[in-house]
């Protein structure tokens, strides 16, 4: 019981519900390890007592918690209660106001610094959140594609989809078809070195963006490198043509790393070459002022990582910690000018980045680019070594058994520190969402239940053997409502698979839009049938599928069973399994029927999915979003899990309904696309739909 009641002051959970009526306990050992990642001794009886009594001693003496959160303008905007009488406040706002006394009301949204001075001598210094209530929301309905970038390739890439395509796409989606948004997946940047791993959702940093979706030819310095550099700058592209073709022509899987190679060896060339005017070096500047030290560490984790590898456990002592490394570039100019070409790449996505907004809202979109938030980080990327303290060591995120997974997950991702957030005002968090939110119309959260609690697996143990460890999630959602108010974006959480009572309803109480998918909007509660459209909920973007599904066409046809069962991936016999995805197929389409949406009857996979996307626009959904590939006919799920070499997850190009890699162009072009997307405009804006562009093609 001691060891229940340290592990609830920690919020650690000693038990954990996989369904109604089921308790499971969590195993003592594991109990003991993730107290141990807090930084509570728990190995034996007399130390669990000892860790106990010190909690409870310093909640006596604790003045003030280390962060506060109060919601802008409600009746809560007050000084904590318990304060001893006769302690005195001052507040330093974050524009630095001084603010004394406890008339706390019309204090500003921010950030602040409050300090306490009682009676008895104590002191103590806090951060206070002043957050509004809810996160803004669309000012009305929208529909919008939902892209992996890398997979979108135009006859301008280098092998894989990059940011001169997503302002492409924002553009036509925008003006011909009056999209609201483009949802992309995460542009993190990812582990530097070869092999790297292709999935987007286990980054090295999730504050800065990967330079490998640069356009390179639109960088401004690109125009100016010199003739004595012309003829090996003319060998890249050469290179870069090939590898486009290598995907577009003959079959082959998106290569990263070869794009990445040579998108580096011209970026040198460029960087290297061409000399800042003075304009865009005062932008430079600005950048390097306003990013500050993250931008600095990041940059230096680069340049080290090209030196030493990316596994920084295993660098030079000297080189394990940010602090300790600065001297060592300081003394290396070799270095010391990776560091800075490593800083010009980030300022260089950046700006492109920008441009891809600018032109999305130029495009008249009302929302505009949604980027993703990955779950978390990998172990031996840049954020975990900058910021070593904020990380749980020894901690994996992953996910308990259930229905799907009887042996539960393992993400490989560390864990953030409850504890450290809290200590450090939450500002390792506030700077990701500052960072992510720049640019961005919206932000999707993967796993957005990771704000109330997560699955912490210790090394070496198997994912059962885990526990929930539980947020603050008042104070994750005050700031993620606060820098979402700042940047004007709306916030979309990915709250799919086992959620804990009452989050969604919280997430929905701070306008935190939900995500709804077709195949798995049913009456659970009663009956078990697909969800009628008037019972779906409103706060939510609406969507047949996800990059973690199968394709709409490939659900229709049963072409994902086959696929499972061809990679040994079907929990049963081929045919039951083939007979029930049929009935539930048939069961969606019959509800489909009955609603007046597929008038032509089942039988024709176009239509039918058109019939998908008109139920979709039936709901109350105020976002409704389509997988691109869905518009043309594309089978092939971007990523199956359970899979690693047996499958090309992350690797594959956007194809149409034989397979065959469609570029940019030939998806503007498509009478396929056009015709889904102008039922889309149609429904969304009313009868004022463009008529086809020219050259439309009739596949």
């Amino acid at each position: 019981m001691t060891l229940a009641r340290l592990a609830a002051r920690h919020g650690v959970a000693t038990e954990y519900r996989p369904s109604e009526g089921v308790t499971v306990p969590v195993p003592d050992a594991t109990v003991v390890a993730v107290l141990g990642a807090l930084g509570v001794d728990a190995t034996t009886p007399e130390a669990v007592a000892a860790s106990l009594a010190d909690a409870e001693r310093a909640d006596g003496e604790r003045l003030l918690p280390p962060t506060l959160v109060r919601r802008h303008g409600e009746e809560a905007v007050r000084p904590p209660a318990d304060l001893p009488p006769g302690t005195r406040l001052r507040i330093t706002t974050e524009d630095g106001a001084v603010v004394t006394g406890r008339n706390w009301e019309r204090l500003p949204l921010g950030v602040h610094t409050v300090e306490a001075q009682a009676p008895d001598g104590r002191a103590a210094t806090a951060t206070l959140i002043v957050s509004p209530a809810r996160v803004p929301g669309p000012e009305r309905r929208a529909y919008g594609l939902l892209v992996q970038l890398y997979s979108l390739l135009s006859t301008r890439s280098w092998g894989m989809g990059d940011l001169g395509d997503l302002r492409e796409l924002a553009t036509w989606a925008g003006r011909t078809h009056g999209a609201g948004f483009i949802q992309v997946n995460p542009l993190h940047a990812g582990v530097p070195g070869a092999p790297s791993d292709p999935s987007p959702y286990r980054p090295s940093s999730r504050r800065f963006p990967d330079p490998v979706h640069l356009r390179i030819e639109e960088i401004p310095e690109y125009a100016l490198v010199g003739p004595e550099h012309r003829e090996e700058l003319d060998r890249i592209l050469t290179e870069a043509a090939e590898l486009r073709e290598r995907v577009l022509g003959k079959g082959a899987v998106i290569d990263r790393d070869a794009v990445w190679e040579v998108k580096r060896r011209a970026l040198e060339l460029v960087v290297g070459s061409v000399e800042l005017g003075p304009g865009r070096r005062a932008d430079f500047h600005d950048f390097l002022a306003a990013r500050g030290r993250a931008l600095e560490d990041h940059a230096t984790y680069q340049a080290l990582a090209e030196r030493h590898g990316h596994h920084w456990r295993g660098w030079p002592a000297e080189l394990r910690t940010p602090r300790a490394a600065e001297a060592v570039v300081r003394d290396d100019p070799v270095l010391a000018a990776r560091v800075d070409f490593h800083c010009r790449l980030a300022w260089l996505t950046d700006r492109q980045l920008a441009d891809a907004a600018a032109a999305a809202r130029a495009a008249g979109m009302e929302v505009g680019i949604v980027h993703d938030l990955a779950v978390g980080v990998h172990p031996e990327g840049s954020d975990a070594w900058a910021q070593q303290e904020a990380f749980a060591a020894g901690m994996s995120v992953g996910a308990p058994p259930d229905a799907f997974n009887s042996r539960g997950q393992d993400w490989g991702l560390p864990p953030w520190r409850p504890d450290a957030l809290a200590a450090a005002g939450y500002a390792p968090y506030r700077g990701l969402l500052r960072e992510l939110l720049r640019h961005a119309g919206a932000l999707r959260i993967d796993h957005v239940m990771g704000l109330f609690r997560l699955w912490w697996v210790p090394e070496g143990h198997e994912p059962t053997e885990g526990t929930y460890v539980r947020y603050d999630a008042e104070a994750m959602l005050a700031v993620l409502v606060l820098e979402a108010h700042r940047a004007g974006a709306l916030v979309i959480g990915e709250d799919l698979g086992t959620v804990e009572p009452g989050v969604r309803e919280e997430l929905a109480g701070r306008g935190v839009f939900g995500t709804s998918v077709l195949w798995f909007e049913r009456d659970w509660a009663g009956t078990g049938r697909p969800l009628p459209p008037g019972d779906w909920r409103a706060d939510c973007v609406a969507t047949a599928t996800t990059h973690d599904l199968p394709p709409t066409a490939a659900r229709l046809s049963g072409d994902h069973i086959a696929l499972r069962h061809r990679l040994g991936l079907l929990p049963g016999d081929l045919e039951r399994e083939r007979a029930a995805d049929a009935a539930e197929t048939t069961e969606w389409l019959g509800l489909f029927q009955r609603s007046g949406l597929l008038p032509e009857g089942p039988g024709d996979e176009e239509t039918e999915i058109g019939a998908v996307h008109r139920f979709l626009l039936a709901t109350p959904a105020r976002m409704v979003g389509v997988w691109l590939p869905d518009a043309v006919g594309d089978r092939r799920p971007q990523n199956l899990p359970g899979t690693w070499d047996e499958y090309p997850n992350w690797r594959l190009p956007l194809a149409d309904a034989d397979g065959r890699p469609l570029t940019l162009e030939r998806l503007a072009a498509s009478r396929r696309a056009h015709a889904l997307l102008r039922e889309l405009r149609t429904r969304t804006k009313g009868p004022d739909a463009r008529t086809a562009p020219p050259g439309a093609r009739a596949d």
